[in-house]
């Protein structure tokens, strides 16, 4: 099957759905009005609430909400095939994602722009909302360790181990240097369970050995060494890409400075000049990475994961119109732009969709995700369907700088759709690549050998990597997270657009891929200043509550010290060794807190005397609590059955897995019995009197 028909019918229903979906729910359930004043109007401070162009205002939200969700779980779980998650990500995004941003949004923007949790605890009551509270400050440090890890994987170098009582056959005695670093040349075999079985990796790449290895001649030109036990392939940083999402902080700055100050009011022209500094910066990180001074920007992961934190701490406490805005509005014109770009790049190269439908292989699990299709798809694509995370977003920065009510709708609903659509294309990049080439770069070296046969039994042998690498002058094998296979998958689609107007385009590969790169980047990024900013909000909130002054947002010794903590909070999880251990908890936290928001929002609609629309928001309510629910308890027992196995040895637990597995799982549950209360809580209120809530009459005389 071929990609553009499929794009064209999605397409078609994401625009039947804005159309017809959305006018319904702002003129029937929302009733927006611009007669009544926004919290951005009224309060405009210039330092949280600030009236800003809804064009701007579209960029900042949809770059605030549009993370690492919608790129990578797509491409993870296009494991199952490319026709499951296809028709979650349309189905859940026009009845569930949209509904849920555009209806917190409106809740938020009438009630002075209070966060969920304050709104569930003046809504349905103190214990819904403290749970809800909690919840949130749960998952604001999840959301952002989960996608930081993606930034991290894809940016900073690292080290991948080998198989344990593996050998390598190499064409010619490797070199090596002082560190204990052999270059092994491309054709490789590496071989394990005795011999027994092999692979080839065809391109070349250093290896790192805790001690001397011992070459034996074959007689045939080759030959051979047993890789002593702790060696590591050595993966170096993107230098290319670190060098160009650094660039886009300045760039931001000037920006800001130039829309607000120099030349108030000229967006376009502030835009164009972003847009095309951005574009000089991608260029000249090739140039940069060519070179010796290229080395500074060739980061490990611990290096990029301190950069990130500096970053977000500092963007979390300036002014939104100095760093935030200008650079997440920057950041969405390009996001857009390329979303918009790799739309027209698979219409015009159809590509083929080289992934199954159906891949029935792996229904009950396999290398990328291991857990069944059902619940796990669910979990795994989130926010490209239905992400909690984004009703943070809709109750945090948004709704204090909306300046018309019926602004909400295009920002609210229209920018989620845009999500859905980043979903649907990233599903079709990974879908594009062979089997094989998708399971090389997504499955760790070290564990590579235990699914070799039952990739070899399904067609997926053979990959095509080093051809790759020369392409993209990265190292790709075992680059697991989606993030690398995601950027291949797109340089795919770009090469063959441009194909069909010249023949030999190949060249181009390096600057679609890091383009590809920067793009991730930068859809993280921007999650990660305005997740940090509203998790500072939230904890002032709370503080609040014990003293005032602790509680007020433009305090600079409050707002340090909450933005510090949320910071150490996030960071500490990134450090986490397990990605796919992250993105579970990642998924669940998230489409619970989805549970949550819908919940609130529901009560809301009974508040304000709108029974009657509340299905709106209970059947994707169901549909997410099922789902979620589900994967909740098995990851638990899952977790429980872990716990037994290691507390029941004597003398050789693992007492840091015991200790992830208590963290992981008592955070887990700890989650699940918060949405639980927020729910059954919300039960109770609307199966009480419904009566126009305090907040709904405030909003009406305003």
């Amino acid at each position: 099957m071929h990609a553009m028909p499929v794009l064209v019918v999605v397409l078609c229903l994401l625009a039947i759905a804005y159309r017809y979906y959305s006018a319904f729910i702002a003129a029937r359930v929302a009733v927006l009005d611009d007669l009544r004043k926004t919290p951005a109007v009224r309060i405009h401070d210039g330092q949280n609430y600030h009236p800003t162009n809804k064009w701007v205002l579209f960029g900042h939200h949809f770059a605030a909400i549009s993370g690492a969700g919608p790129l990578i779980g797509p491409v993870l779980a296009a494991q199952f095939g490319f026709l499951p998650g296809l028709i979650w990500i349309v189905v859940g995004v026009c009845l569930g994602g949209a509904v849920q941003d555009f209806l917190v949004l409106v809740a938020s923007m009438r009630r002075g722009g209070k966060s969920l949790g304050q709104i569930a605890y003046d809504e349905i009551g103190h214990v819904a909302g403290t749970a809800a509270i909690a919840a949130i400050l749960f998952i604001i440090v999840i959301a952002l360790a989960g996608l930081g890890k993606v930034v991290v994987k894809a940016l900073g170098g690292e080290s991948v181990k080998f198989p344990s009582n593996s050998q390598l056959v190499v064409q010619g005695l490797p070199a090596v240097d002082a560190h204990g670093v052999y270059s092994i040349p491309g054709g490789a075999t590496l071989e394990w369970n005795k011999q027994a079985s092999s692979m080839v990796i065809n391109e070349q790449f250093a290896m790192k050995t805790v001690a001397p290895a011992t070459w034996v001649a074959k007689g045939d030109g080759t030959y051979t060494a047993t890789i002593p036990a702790g060696s590591v392939r050595v993966v170096p940083g993107s230098s290319w890409g670190t060098f160009t999402i650094a660039c886009t902080i300045p760039i931001a700055f000037f920006v800001g400075v130039y829309m607000y100050r120099i030349r108030k009011g000229r967006v376009v022209e502030a835009s164009i000049i972003g847009g095309v500094l951005t574009l000089v910066a991608t260029v000249a990180g090739g140039y940069v990475a060519a070179h010796s001074y290229g080395a500074y920007f060739n980061l490990t992961t611990t290096q990029v994961m301190v950069a990130m934190a500096i970053y977000g701490f500092i963007a979390s406490v300036l002014p939104v119109w100095v760093l935030l805005c200008p650079r997440d509005y920057l950041s969405s014109f390009l996001k857009i732009g390329t979303i918009g770009l790799l739309v027209i790049g698979t219409l015009i190269a159809n590509p083929k969709l080289e992934a199954p439908a159906f891949n029935t292989a792996f229904f009950g699990g396999g290398p990328v995700v291991t857990g069944k299709i059902f619940p796990f798809l669910f979990i795994t694509i989130m926010c490209g369907a239905i992400s909690g995370f984004h009703s943070l977003v809709s109750s945090g920065t948004t709704p204090k700088m909306i300046g018309k009510e019926k602004d909400a709708r295009m920002i609210g609903y229209g920018a989620m759709l845009i999500e859905g659509l980043v979903g649907v294309v990233a599903m079709i990049a990974a879908s594009t690549l062979p089997p094989a080439d998708y399971y090389a770069m997504n499955i760790d070296l070290e564990k590579a050998p235990g699914y070799h046969d039952r990739l070899v039994s399904i067609g997926a042998g053979v990959d095509h990597l080093n051809v790759y690498e020369q392409r993209t002058e990265e190292s790709l094998r075992g680059r697991t997270g989606g993030g690398v296979t995601l950027a291949v998958g797109m340089a795919h689609i770009f090469d063959q657009a441009a194909g069909r107007f010249a023949s030999s385009m190949q060249w181009l590969w390096k600057y679609w891929y890091h383009f590809a790169i920067m793009f991730e980047a930068l859809f993280i990024l921007t999650t990660i200043d305005t997740g940090t900013r509203i998790g500072r909000f939230l904890l002032q909130e709370v503080a609040g509550k014990v003293n005032p002054k602790l509680g007020r947002a433009d305090w600079w010794p409050g707002a340090t010290v909450s933005t510090l903590l949320i910071v150490v909070a996030w960071s500490y999880f990134i450090d986490a060794k397990s990605f796919a251990a992250i993105w579970k908890m990642f998924g669940v936290a998230n489409q619970m807190l989805a549970v949550i928001a819908l919940s609130v929002v529901s009560v809301v609609l009974v508040n304000e005397g709108k029974l009657k629309y509340i299905w709106v928001t209970v059947v994707p309510l169901a549909v997410v609590l099922t789902t979620t629910g589900t994967a909740a308890i098995q990851l638990l027992v899952t977790n429980w059955n872990t716990l037994s196995t290691q507390l029941s040895k004597a003398g050789t637990r693992d007492w840091t897995l015991i200790t992830g597995q208590l963290i992981e799982g008592g955070l887990t549950a700890t989650m699940l019995i918060c949405a639980l209360i927020v729910l059954v809580s919300g039960i109770v209120r609307v199966c009480g009197r419904p009566r126009v809530s305090r907040g709904f009459a405030l909003a009406v005389e305003n």
